[in-house]
């Protein structure tokens, strides 16, 4: 439902620019239509385009209020990315429980915590080089 509003909504905006373009501008300048030798007269066009410009003003609103109402109200909750199946190497293991060996369990050995070196990294490079500045 929303995709098909969408397309209309979309031809509706192509069709909204396109009629403001062929009117004729005051100026002059930029007008296409409106010459004297055209299929209707000046005042007849002015007369069509207007109406035609102000129906598909109304169009367009309306689908964009609709669309708007769907977006917060009516669309699903779900994405498309929720759908996506993890690959089995990811996620859960698919390996059966295996119990502990009955024989005594030791523990491994770690390493003191003084005799690890602690690991600090490397500064980030500045985005940008930057300038030293007087003080």
């Amino acid at each position: 439902m929303t995709t098909i509003i969408l397309i209309i909504h979309l031809m509706l905006a192509v069709a909204l620019v396109a009629t403001i373009l062929l009117q004729r501008s005051e100026g002059g300048a930029l007008g296409i239509g409106g010459g004297g030798d055209g299929f209707m007269t000046g005042r007849g066009t002015a007369n069509v385009l207007t109406r035609t410009t102000a129906i598909l003003a109304v169009l367009f609103i309306t689908t964009s209020l609709v669309l708007g109402i769907l977006a917060t109200r009516g669309g699903s909750g779900d994405s498309v990315l929720d759908r996506v199946v993890p690959p089995a190497g990811q996620g859960e293991s698919t390996l059966p429980d295996v119990p502990a060996p009955l024989g005594g369990f030791e523990e491994p050995s770690v390493p003191p915590a003084a005799d690890v070196e602690p690991v600090v990294p490397a500064p980030a490079e500045p985005a940008e080089p930057t300038v030293p500045r007087a003080e």
